[in-house]
């Protein structure tokens, strides 16, 4: 039986012998052409289309440089993901809200829906962020400004990265005003993955196969993020100079505003077709008045703003430091965030949600807001306590609703929402997951503002001042002021001052707004305490390039000898007995250097 099976695997094995001989014979004159050039399928249509996009590549060459495509790609793509993770974190807010609504009658069901939903939400987005790719966590802004500083940080422009933090800010956001983060350092983060992939592209596409400088694509992606969240782009190129670039080259300045007009234009039109607005306007409407938007007396109150924001950013930016240095220095809790980060985040979001849920102490926060509807609200001109004691007013249409919702004075609630917000940003700042931190601020700059402002307008109702005119001041505008202030202390830069404005279109405010944050940022600076992402910096230990005024407060008087080094003493070898004496007596050094010419400084031996 062996051999019978055997025979006729042989005898096939012997034509197949045959048939490659006589194969191999044929094509041996033409060096085998079908190993040198391997067969693919559709040969004559793929070498249409790489025809085609070669002369479509000389066409757009001749209209500007391929570059110019890649930052309005930016620009737009960048807008695109904007809206679209805005649409996604609407759809799961709305259905949080429906949720905790058709549970009305049962407290209970209540309170475990308001807090496991943010909870199972912070949870996910942390487990993201550990099992799938680490270096999602957290803003984003410290690791984009050390690989503008020219450092490589592969892992952070990766498509994995980029993927997981999309993701976990969706989740993030989701979770509402109860975590009370936003999305700006994390979207400037994924902007800048955007444009390091864009970068390459134009790198491949190019004729000449020049490598260009993936730096300047990364600082035209950090103002490309902040316009693509706000529809900003002033302020967005404001933000990239003073907050990414240690040094900012001129030349970036047309392609930062170029890209950043494409996204702000995508980001308010797609903002028209979802239906959010009618028209091409600001994100947060008000209603400023612009026949007199504020008395010239009111300077000083804006001025006294800027400082009291400016204390405050101090007393924020402290706790902020030490927080950060407990986590690293607590075994207990290092041991969690090393090991079980979705177990941490839910823990902490369960508790903040416990604080803020409306039959509890959520009731005097306006917990029910969303963080828009919470910054729309300060910002509303119309004065909360004149509202309140007119009984013909429609209360349920107003911002007051919410915010007076427990019966309690409007400033015993704004003083609760101060105090609780400042510690729970604070915890907050710990979790590790995908996470802004520059919207927080700026709402908790407006509250401060608004209280202000109320505090004012109720002086000016009760009639302690003999001016009736004052009866019509406008407590938005101070909150719009304490917006800008607040956040532009805690960073050191003064783009928010502009943000407020491109946000709102008031410019009617802008003097009082830029002195406020002037004062502002000057009492946070005075004290050479590191910014809000400095910290961060420091903290993770990234490399960077800090103010050297910071890190050396004495270095202006410090005189020029204490820095410059004298020059060493150096004996030729053909010196005599003086000059050697002369050297001995001279030198403060052990071991003097014997050279055969001072021209070259070669040392002899």
């Amino acid at each position: 039986m062996k051999r019978l099976d055997e025979a006729p695997r042989s005898e096939a094995h012997r034509e197949n012998n045959n048939w490659e001989r006589e194969n191999h014979s044929d094509t041996s004159h033409n060096k085998s052409p079908l190993l040198a050039d391997p067969w693919k399928p559709c040969r004559q249509s793929r070498g249409f289309v790489k025809e085609w996009l070669l002369k479509l590549r000389c066409f757009l060459g001749t209209v500007c440089r391929i570059e110019w495509y890649g930052y309005a790609a930016l620009g737009i793509l960048t807008a695109i993901l904007s809206f679209l993770m805005d649409l996604s974190v609407t759809k799961l807010l709305r259905a949080h809200q429906w949720l905790y609504m058709k549970l009305e009658g049962n407290s209970l069901l209540q309170f475990f829906c308001w807090t496991l939903y943010p909870s199972c939400l912070c949870a996910v987005a942390s487990s993201f962020s550990h099992h799938i790719c680490p270096f999602s966590t957290g803003s984003g802004i410290p690791e984009v400004r050390t690989m503008v500083a020219g450092i490589e940080m592969p892992h952070y422009l990766s498509l994995t990265n980029m993927f997981t933090k999309f993701l976990g800010l969706i989740c993030t956001l989701a979770a509402g005003s109860t975590l009370f983060l936003g999305k700006v350092g994390p979207f400037v983060h994924l902007s800048t993955m955007v444009g390091s992939y864009l970068s390459n592209l134009c790198t491949l596409i190019q004729a000449n196969k020049e490598e260009k400088a993936a730096g300047e694509m990364l600082v035209v992606a950090a103002a490309v993020g902040v316009a693509s969240c706000f529809g900003a782009p002033i302020s967005g190129v404001l933000f990239s100079v003073e907050v990414m670039s240690s040094h900012f080259s001129l030349k970036n300045y047309f392609p930062c505003f170029f890209s950043v007009a494409c996204g702000a234009l995508t980001f308010r039109l797609f903002s028209v077709w979802s239906g959010d607005g009618e028209t091409l306007q600001a994100l947060f409407k008000t209603n400023f008045p612009t026949a007199l938007p504020f008395f010239p007396l009111e300077i000083l109150l804006f001025a006294l703003l800027g400082l009291l924001c400016g204390a405050v950013s101090r007393c924020y930016l402290f706790c902020h430091r030490w927080i950060l240095q407990f986590t690293k220095t607590n075994p207990v809790l290092l041991k969690i965030l090393t090991t079980e980060k979705g177990l941490y985040s839910g823990m902490v979001v369960f508790l903040l949600a416990s604080l803020t849920f409306p039959h509890s102490a959520g009731q005097y926060m306006a917990s029910k807001y969303t963080m828009k509807q919470l910054l729309t609200s300060l910002l509303d001109s119309r004065q909360w306590l004149s509202q309140s004691h007119n009984a013909s007013v429609q209360l349920e249409s107003e911002p007051l609703l919410e915010w007076s919702s427990s019966g309690s004075p409007i400033y015993f609630s704004l003083a609760v929402f101060l105090l609780m917000k400042l510690w729970m940003l604070v915890l907050a700042c710990t979790l590790p997951l995908p996470a802004g931190y520059f919207m927080p601020v700026f709402i908790y700059g407006a509250a401060i503002g608004r209280l202000l402002g109320e505090g004012v307008a109720y002086v000016s109702f009760t009639g302690v001042t003999s001016d009736q005119q004052w009866a019509s001041i406008n407590p938005g505008g101070y909150a719009l002021a304490g917006a800008a202030a607040f956040s532009g202390a805690v960073t050191h830069t003064l783009s928010p001052a502009l943000l407020a404005l491109e946000l709102t279109g008031q410019f009617s405010h802008a003097v009082p707004i830029l002195l406020a944050t002037l004062l502002a940022n000057a009492l946070t600076c005075s004290g050479h305490c590191p910014s809000f992402y400095d910290a961060l910096s420091i903290s993770k230990r990234l490399p960077h390039l800090p103010s050297l005024i910071k890190a050396c407060p004495r270095l202006p008087s410090t005189p020029v000898g204490q820095v410059l080094r004298a020059k060493a003493v150096q004996l030729q070898k053909a010196a005599g007995p003086v000059e050697v004496q002369q050297a001995v007596n001279t030198s403060a050094e052990i071991q003097i250097p014997v050279v055969d010419s001072h021209d070259y400084g070669e040392t002899s031996g």
